[in-house]
């Protein structure tokens, strides 16, 4: 059987003769490394593999123990390695600063070999089980960031089984929405909404924009032909029946839950800046901004797409419609982001398009 690897553990004193008596004590048990002033020792304590726990005198020239301590503190590679003060100084307010830097305990000269041994193996037991905690936190993350995508993967794939034809739709759209959210970022109007993490949510949450079509009869989603005014009503529900569903969902996970976004695009993805669209005539910052996003996604797609009612449109026809609509259809700031980026979505198109039809549509004109 393999033995664990042994503990790293930093000395840092200015007296070789204390160095000597610590390398003696804990020699055997863990692996050693020394340095004789705090330069010497951010080195040592920054480099890799670092060291799991540092034994730091206080008095020393030049750089002082409580300015290692303070500087390990700050540093992400090193700030969760416990410090343990090795020093002369007995009073409260020398103990207070230093635990109030971060260090974890003292222990003070002249030592004694079993109080150092005790000490110095009981803080590195609770830097083992932190780790562990850390560990098992960083993987229950995992776990439910991934039945995030689970549970929307699975309900998207359930809308697009019930309308074949636009298997690369959810692809598509879902990259669209993040590479038009990531350009807004840094927008004036668009920086109090959307950061890097909503840019995330965006990305997970648009294949959920269609999931009200399950309740739409096959009749009506498959009509090759133009639907009737009474058709196409029952078609327009797949928003409310979208938001009814996810709303139903969201209960269950609290109001923070991820399908918050979800919900606003299933709902409103149809709305107008103008306020002619539906299904509640919304009108521009009412609309929410995942759902404004949305739009334009969804409707660059379904013009460069095959349907069964239609040819895919070339890329310079979709983009042309698509600036008809600035101010009126769409949010003119994300409007005219997109026609900055139309080339983003022509790549994106072409990485996840069905058919050739479609393929050869989106390429350029030699």
């Amino acid at each position: 059987m393999t033995s664990a690897p042994q503990s790293r553990v930093l000395i840092v004193d200015d007296t070789p003769e204390n160095i000597q008596v610590l390398m003696e004590t804990l020699r055997g048990e863990h692996a050693l490394q020394a340095a004789k002033d705090g330069e010497k020792a951010l080195r040592l304590a920054f480099a890799a593999p670092h060291p799991d726990l540092v034994l730091l005198d206080i008095m020393m020239p030049g750089m002082d123990g409580y300015e290692v301590c303070r500087r390990l503190k700050a540093d992400v590679r090193t700030k969760d390695i416990p410090v343990l003060f090795i020093t002369a100084l007995t009073e409260e307010e020398d103990e207070a600063r230093g635990l109030a830097l971060g260090a974890v305990d003292y222990i003070t000269k002249p030592f004694r070999p079993g109080l150092v041994k005790m000490r110095v193996r009981n803080q590195l037991e609770l830097k083992k089980h932190r780790d562990h905690l850390d560990e098992l936190v960083q993987e229950r993350t995992r776990e439910v960031a991934l039945i995030k995508e689970v549970t929307i993967e699975g309900l998207a794939t359930l809308a697009e089984c019930r309308d074949p034809e636009t298997g690369g739709h959810i692809k598509r759209t879902q990259h669209y929405v993040k590479a038009l959210a990531a350009r807004m970022v840094s927008h004036p109007r668009f920086a109090p909404h959307i950061n890097e993490a909503v840019v995330e949510l965006l990305y997970l949450s648009a294949p959920l924009h269609d999931v009200g079509k399950v309740g739409v009869p096959d009749a009506i989603l498959l009509k090759p032909g133009k639907l009737t005014p009474e058709e196409f009503e029952q078609m327009k529900a797949h928003t409310t029946l979208g938001h009814f569903s996810l709303s139903k969902a969201e209960e269950k996970l609290g109001g923070n839950s991820f399908l918050r976004i979800a919900k606003e695009i299933a709902h409103s993805h149809h709305e107008r800046w103008d306020g002619k669209g539906y299904p509640q005539g919304l009108a521009g910052e009412d609309i929410p901004v995942a759902a404004r996003i949305m739009a334009i996604a969804d409707v660059y797609d379904a013009l460069i797409s095959r349907r069964v009612y239609k040819p895919p449109f070339t890329h310079a026809k979709a983009v042309s419609l698509i600036a008809e609509g600035l101010g009126t259809q769409f949010d003119p700031d994300l409007c005219a982001a997109f026609l900055e980026m139309e080339e983003d979505f022509r790549t994106i198109a072409l990485e996840f398009a069905d058919f050739e039809e479609e393929r050869a549509a989106l390429t350029p004109a030699p």
